[in-house]
C-alpha cells in the first residue's frame, strides 16, 4: 500500500536487515510515523477521564453506571483481542497476511467511526449509544496496539527493541498528560453554551478527534512502511500457536498485573492524597498532583529509551538522561499551572520548593537505570522491586513522605509495558502478531484490579489499599529475573 509493500522474497529481509540499512537510519522515518499512533491512542484513551463526569451529570448516573464507560472501552480490548487470537488459530495470523500498514490504516478508520458516532449518540440522548460508540472506538485502538506495538519493536535492530518501544510509549505518555487539559477546555469551555454543559457540547470535539484519525489514516496509507515478515519459528519452538512459548504465557500474566496496578494506583491517588493521614486536601487541589504521576511515566519512558539503547558512545547517556528529565519536569510544572477561568487562560504555579521530593524520585529512577546497566530484563526486575518498596512506604507512612512515594510510582511504572512486551514476544517469529493480540487482551487487568483495590479500600482504608499491587510487582520482578536467565542461556545479553 502506498508503495510500501515489497516482493515476497524481500520480506525475508527481516527486522535485522532493515535496521542495519544505512546504519539503522533507513527505519527512522517509518518509526517516527508509527510513534505518532502512540500519542493519539494515549490521548483518546485518557479522554475517558474527562468524559465520565460529563456523562454522569448529563444522564444523572450512579458511579457504577458511569463506570460502564471504562468497562465498555477496556472490555473491547479483551473481546477484540480474543476474537483476533481465535481467528489466527483457525485461519492464520491476519496481520502476517494483510500486513502491518493495512491493519493500522483500517484501525484508524475504525477509531474515526467510533468518534463520529458520538454525534448521533448525543442527538439521540442515549447513554447506551455512547457506550456502543466507545466500544467501536476501543476496537480501533485495540487493533492499533496489536499492530503498532510489535511493529515498533521489530522495526530496527533487535538489541534496541525495548529502547524503541520506550520512546514510542513516551509519546503515548505525552498524549495522556495533555488530553485532560485539552479535552476539558473543549468540552467545558469552548463548546459549552452560555456556561452550560449539554450533550451538544460533546459532538464537535469528537468530530474533531474523528477528523484527526481520518487524516492520520490517509497519511499512514501513503507513508513508506517497510513490510516486515517475522522469521519462522524452529520446530522445537513452535507448538502450533503463540501460547506454546513460555515467555509469552508468563508475560501475559505480567501485563495483566502491570496494567491493573497502574490503573488502580492512578484511580485512587486523589482519594489517597485527600486522606487525613496523608495531606487531607480537597479534590481540586489533590487532582493537580496527578500530572506528576502520569508525567513521571513520560520521564521514565523517554529516559528508558536512552538508557536501553545500544549506541556507539554510551558515555553520553547519563547527560542526555538528566537533560531529558529536566526538560520534561519543566513541561509538567507548566502544564499543572494552567487554568481556564472566566474564559481566560491563567497560570497558578506551585512553589518550586515543593518539587524537591519529586526531583529526588527522578534521581532515584535514573540511578536504578544505572544499576541495571540498561538491560531490559534487569531494569524490569529492579523497577518492580522499587515499586514494592514505594508502595509499602505509601501504605505505612503519612504526610509528604506518603504523598511523594505514591506519586513516584509513576516513574517506575514507566518502562513496564515496553519491557514486558518486548521480552514476551522475543523469539515468537511468525507468531509475533498473535502473541501481541494476547498481550493486548491482558489490558483487561485495568478493568478488574481497580475493583479489588477499591474493595480493600472500603474494608481497610485507602492507605492500606495501596499495598494491593505489591504482590503484582513481586510477580513482575520474578518475570524480569526469569527473562534475564532465559536470554542469558541463549547467549544474548538482555
Amino acid at each position: 500500500m502506498g508503495g510500501s509493500d515489497v516482493a515476497v522474497g524481500s520480506e525475508r529481509r527481516d527486522s535485522r536487515a532493515v535496521g542495519e540499512k544505512a546504519g539503522g537510519h533507513g527505519t527512522l522515518g517509518p518509526f517516527a510515523a508509527v510513534t505518532v499512533l502512540f500519542f493519539f491512542w494515549g490521548f483518546i484513551t485518557v479522554m475517558n477521564d474527562v468524559l465520565i463526569p460529563f456523562l454522569k451529570s448529563s444522564f444523572e448516573l450512579s458511579y457504577f453506571q458511569a463506570g460502564l464507560v471504562q468497562f465498555a472501552f477496556f472490555g473491547a480490548f479483551f473481546v477484540i483481542s480474543l476474537i483476533y487470537f481465535a481467528f489466527s488459530l483457525s485461519s492464520g495470523d491476519p496481520i502476517n497476511r494483510v500486513g502491518y500498514q493495512r491493519t493500522i490504516v483500517v484501525a484508524l478508520v475504525i477509531c474515526a467511526a467510533g468518534c463520529g458516532l458520538f454525534s448521533p449518540a448525543a442527538a439521540a440522548g442515549s447513554y447506551g449509544f455512547f457506550l456502543g460508540a466507545l466500544f467501536l472506538l476501543a476496537t480501533g485502538v485495540t487493533l492499533l496496539q496489536i499492530a503498532a506495538n510489535p511493529y515498533a519493536a521489530i522495526l530496527g535492530k533487535p538489541e534496541n527493541a525495548s529502547s524503541r518501544l520506550n520512546l514510542a510509549q513516551g509519546l503515548n505518555s505525552l498524549g495522556t498528560t495533555i488530553a485532560p487539559i485539552a479535552g476539558g477546555l473543549l468540552l467545558y469551555k469552548v463548546f459549552a453554551k452560555d456556561g452550560e454543559v449539554t450533550l451538544d457540547a460533546i459532538q464537535t470535539p469528537y468530530l474533531i478527534y474523528g477528523g484527526m484519525f481520518l487524516a492520520l489514516a490517509v497519511v499512514m496509507a501513503f507513508v513508506h512502511l517497510p513490510r516486515i515478515h517475522p522469521e519462522s519459528s524452529t520446530p522445537t519452538e513452535n507448538a502450533g500457536s503463540a501460547l506454546g512459548f513460555p515467555q509469552l504465557k508468563l508475560g501475559m500474566i505480567a501485563i495483566f498485573m502491570y496494567v491493573g496496578s497502574e490503573v488502580a494506583i492512578g484511580s485512587y491517588l486523589v482519594s489517597f492524597i485527600g486522606d487525613e493521614a496523608v495531606m487531607g486536601w480537597e479534590e481540586g487541589i489533590a487532582s493537580l498532583y496527578l500530572a506528576f504521576y502520569w508525567g513521571g511515566a513520560m520521564i521514565g519512558r523517554l529516559c528508558g529509551a536512552i538508557a536501553m539503547a545500544q549506541t556507539s558512545n554510551p558515555a553520553r547517556k547519563p547527560l542526555l538522561m538528566v537533560l531529558t528529565a529536566a526538560v520534561l519536569l519543566g513541561i509538567i510544572y507548566v502544564v499543572t499551572a494552567l487554568r481556564f477561568e472566566d474564559g481566560q487562560l491563567q497560570t497558578t504555579f506551585l512553589p518550586v520548593v515543593e518539587l524537591w521530593p519529586f526531583t529526588l524520585m527522578i534521581a532515584l529512577c535514573l540511578g536504578t537505570f544505572a544499576v541495571a546497566r540498561g538491560k531490559p530484563a534487569a531494569v524490569l526486575a529492579f523497577f518492580s522491586g522499587m515499586l514494592c518498596l514505594l508502595l509499602l512506604l505509601a501504605g505505612f507512612s503519612t504526610g509528604n513522605v506518603a504523598l511523594w512515594v505514591a506519586l513516584g510510582t509513576g516513574l517506575f511504572n514507566s518502562i513496564m509495558w515496553s519491557n514486558i512486551f518486548t521480552l514476551a514476544i522475543d523469539d515468537l517469529g511468525e507468531h509475533t502478531s498473535q502473541g501481541s493480540s494476547l498481550l493486548v487482551m491482558m489490558i483487561v487487568g485495568g478493568a478488574l484490579l481497580p475493583l479489588l483495590m477499591g474493595a480493600i479500600g472500603d474494608a481497610f482504608g485507602i492507605r492500606l489499599a495501596f499495598l494491593t499491587p505489591v504482590p503484582c510487582y513481586l510477580y513482575i520482578a520474578f518475570y524480569g529475573w526469569w527473562s534475564h536467565r532465559r536470554i542469558a542461556a541463549k547467549g544474548v545479553v538482555s
